[in-house]
């Protein structure tokens, strides 16, 4: 039962971003989308992974190292979502394919001390507070110049491309402006970026706004919500 209403989810969730893909003059192959699984079991995320989807996200290290091991073997695409603390980078970057949430530089330094002893080269997004909001992380909009530019001379680390979350109070109207402005943030430092930054990604856009995030650029989407709607946690 669980399986035919994740079933009906997605195909409901991939019918609005291929809606929402040609608003903006996308194909759907162009987003991905990274279904976050962070309230529910391995038997549930399973589920997600037998209906055909590997972008899987998490924002909480141990459930992220526990499912890993549950579902390895797979195929599995991990995503770290939400803030990572320093202390968790060793047993995390093993295990994941991007990391969504690069918000300070203390964090991408550990990262990239940890990438180099592994010898792995560890694909970031670097996250920007677009909202301005005292409790979140990310880099403000005017240093990400000079962020890319220090993130260059990291080894072990490839930007890219950005992250950001809508304000909590913007609304769907506020989203919209903040979606809009990271937009607009990715083509200027596009202009600017060192060689070696891609920003091809732009991963933003959540359950109640990722339609429009993806009509203003996103390339990224992290559904939860839609995707689970009517199992329990």
């Amino acid at each position: 039962m669980i399986s035919g209403i994740i079933e009906n989810n997605i195909a409901e969730v991939k019918g609005r971003i291929a809606e929402a893909a040609k608003v903006a003059g996308k194909s759907f192959q162009e987003i991905t989308l990274v279904a976050v699984c962070k309230y529910f079991d391995a038997s549930v995320t399973q589920a997600v992974v037998d209906a055909g989807l590997l972008d899987l996200g998490e924002n909480r290290p141990q459930q992220l190292w526990e499912k890993a091991e549950t579902l390895d073997g797979q195929g599995i695409r991990w995503h770290q979502i939400g803030h990572l603390q320093r202390n968790k980078v060793r047993r995390t970057l093993p295990l994941i394919t991007l990391m969504h949430a690069a918000d300070s530089l203390r964090l991408l330094r550990e990262v990239s001390k940890e990438a180099v002893r592994i010898e792995k080269e560890q694909d970031v997004l670097v996250e920007v507070n677009i909202s301005g909001d005292e409790n979140k992380h990310g880099f403000n909009p005017e240093e990400m110049e000079s962020v890319l530019n220090e993130c260059e001379q990291m080894a072990g680390i490839k930007v890219r491309g950005l992250m950001a979350m809508a304000g909590l109070g913007s609304g769907l109207d506020g989203a919209r402006r903040e979606f809009e402005q990271m937009r607009l943030l990715q083509e200027r430092l596009l202009t600017v970026k060192p060689d070696g930054i891609e920003l091809r990604e732009l991963s933003m856009g959540m359950s109640r706004d990722y339609d429009i995030a993806i009509e203003q650029g996103a390339t990224m989407v992290r559904v939860g919500n839609s995707l689970f709607n009517g199992i329990e946690r």
